[in-house]
């Protein structure tokens, strides 16, 4: 191991931004919330079953909109028309709700701002340091905005985010194709790669991508989980790692 934390063949690194650079994956669980809990009141009444952090973790965290949409939904037995992208977000569609559940969580971004987590900026600028290349693998629409936002976006030599796989037809996690696509852009094989992810099915990506190594990033007490969904090695925070993070 480098005193980066990572095997000596690695040569850049993959990381996820809502948990693992910025503290934004509360704010997206609360929109989620808060959009899903509003729906099954409207429709199944007061004696709704809520929306719960379970439910965060397992269908929706670290997928693309419309697919963390359509996982719930299934979950619940739930059947929607799935409309399209421009679909304002009262409509009763998958695309809807995303775009419902994209509203609310813009509003709160605009309300409570951006906090990144400063451990994983250093250990970005360390991994830079010692000559790994680096990009960001986001399902997030809003990504290029948020790096803006806490002036990081010149901490990466690429970026695949959802505007870029839509753009490109690639599926979200858990397939790997945006990690995939990241460490081709980099020009490094996924052997070669480090995964960095809070979400299972960021793990999932990893371990289906066959990436040389895949750390998950613990912020809300699921290591079990993360190991068990393909993590190599699970920290609660990067600077233990080392880098001087």
């Amino acid at each position: 191991m480098t005193d980066l934390g990572l095997p000596e063949d690695i040569e850049a690194c993959l990381f996820d931004l809502d948990g693992v650079v910025t503290n934004t994956a509360v704010v997206h669980s609360a929109a989620w919330k808060e959009m899903f809990d509003a729906f099954l009141r409207e429709r199944d009444g007061e004696g709704f079953a809520p929306f719960t952090a379970a439910d965060y973790d397992t269908y929706v965290d670290g997928r693309p909109r419309a697919d963390g949409v359509r996982t719930f939904l299934r979950s619940r037995g739930i059947e929607l028309p799935e409309g399209g992208p421009d679909d304002p977000p009262a409509a009763a569609t998958v695309h809807g709700l995303g775009n419902r559940k994209n509203e609310l969580l813009l509003t709160k971004i605009r309300t409570d701002g951006v906090e990144p987590y400063d451990s994983t900026l250093r250990y970005l600028r360390a991994v830079r340091a010692h000559g790994l290349r680096t990009a960001i693998v986001s399902s997030s629409a809003n990504c290029r905005d948020v790096l803006r936002s806490i002036d990081a976006e010149d901490l990466f030599d690429a970026r695949i985010d959802g505007v870029v796989a839509a753009e490109r037809g690639l599926p979200g996690k858990p397939a790997p194709d945006t990690f995939l696509a990241a460490a081709r852009e980099l020009g490094v094989r996924p052997a070669r790669a480090a995964v960095f992810e809070d979400a299972l099915a960021g793990m999932d990506a990893g371990r289906a991508g066959r990436f040389g190594y895949v750390v998950g990033v613990d912020r809300v007490g699921q290591a079990d989980a993360l190991y068990a969904h393909g993590a190599d090695r699970v920290v609660g925070d990067l600077s233990e790692l080392g880098g001087d993070a």
